[in-house]
């Protein structure tokens, strides 16, 4: 299988940077995965795990947002904030939601609503994720 550059990084430091087969992001308008030769692409991400498979192993990371561009066989996933899936605070991620759901009345009917409640739906879907899965 062909492999690629990829790097991820927070703005706190870089948290991967290695040759790949496959990278599987949370896109802002759905879920996609890149492998070598992959058309250049540049998409928003949001809150969500970053699975990066090499050989026989992968890796997870949680993004809470941020950007992915791929060009000329490189991947780069500037992320908001990141960290590995084993080290992520699930209990700062609740805490986050527990502030969106009482904030969320507070809010007039628009686009901030719209935008809160998507970030809370994002957030829930996150926390699911993470308390399913069982390994990277």
């Amino acid at each position: 299988m062909s492999t690629f550059k990829a790097n991820l990084v927070s703005p706190e430091k870089l948290l991967f940077s290695d040759e790949v087969d496959q990278v599987d992001l949370p896109g802002l308008e759905g879920d996609f995965g890149v492998l070598a030769g992959h058309a250049p692409i540049v998409s928003a991400l949001r809150p969500g795990i970053v699975v990066i498979r090499a050989a026989d192993t992968q890796q997870g990371f949680v993004v809470l947002g941020g950007l992915a561009e791929f060009s000329k066989e490189e991947l780069t996933i500037l992320a908001d904030a990141a960290s590995t899936v084993e080290d992520f605070d699930l209990t700062d991620l609740m805490a986050r939601i527990d502030v969106l759901q009482d904030n969320l009345a507070k809010i007039s009917i628009g686009q901030e609503l719209d935008r809160a409640m998507e970030q809370l739906d994002h957030y829930k879907s996150l926390h699911k994720s993470l308390t399913l899965t069982t390994a990277f």
